[in-house]
């Protein structure tokens, strides 16, 4: 689970332990980032899941894309600057995934939250402040929201504001009340 995640996951001052997928997740050819992004939060809910055996296992995937094609984690500074200098003064939608397995009885709900994101025109000096101030190489498209990041937008429009960071609140919320478990109550000890 990535740090942002975790910090979102937070919020709800519930107890959650964190365990890897250790999964491949590259997108199947002629896959859709939608639909990648649903497959990979099944399979790393479905994966932890087997190793937990009356656990509700979180899984959860962000591809963002654009015009169809997905962009990924830069993991350095070239590829950054590559990356902002295409979503320039475009509109992509970050398509965030979130699946609720019970580990128990196997059953796996899921939601998909989409993000639509319009960047300001970019120039190559603010490319470069932000990268080297900010550093968001772990982040899709070199965008980290909940910080700087926040600048190079003009609007962002979603159903739910935590799915850019990488977990939709709102939508696990729901998938947990499904399963019997309101965050507003504390769980008995």
């Amino acid at each position: 689970m990535s740090r942002y995640r975790r910090a979102l996951l937070e919020r709800l001052g519930y107890p959650f332990e964190v365990a890897p997928a250790d999964l491949d997740e590259t997108a199947l050819k002629g896959e859709a980032p939608a639909a990648t992004a649903l497959r990979l939060a099944e399979a790393k809910a479905r994966a932890v899941a087997a190793r937990y055996a009356d656990a509700l296992v979180i899984g959860s995937d962000q591809v963002a894309d654009a015009d169809g094609v997905a962009i990924s984690k830069p993991e350095h500074h070239g590829a950054a600057v590559a990356q902002l200098q295409l979503l320039s003064g475009r509109t992509i939608v970050f398509h965030t995934a979130i699946a609720l397995v019970d580990a128990a009885s196997g059953r796996c709900s899921a939601r998909l939250v989409d993000v639509r994101s319009t960047f300001r025109a970019l120039s190559p000096l603010t490319i470069e402040a932000y990268l080297r101030r900010e550093q968001p190489y772990d982040c899709a498209g070199a965008v980290k929201s909940e910080s700087l990041g926040i600048a190079l937008f003009e609007r962002i429009e979603s159903d739910d504001p935590t799915a850019l960071i990488g977990l939709p609140l709102i939508a696990l919320t729901g998938l947990l009340r499904d399963e019997g478990i309101d965050v507003l109550i504390p769980p008995r000890e």
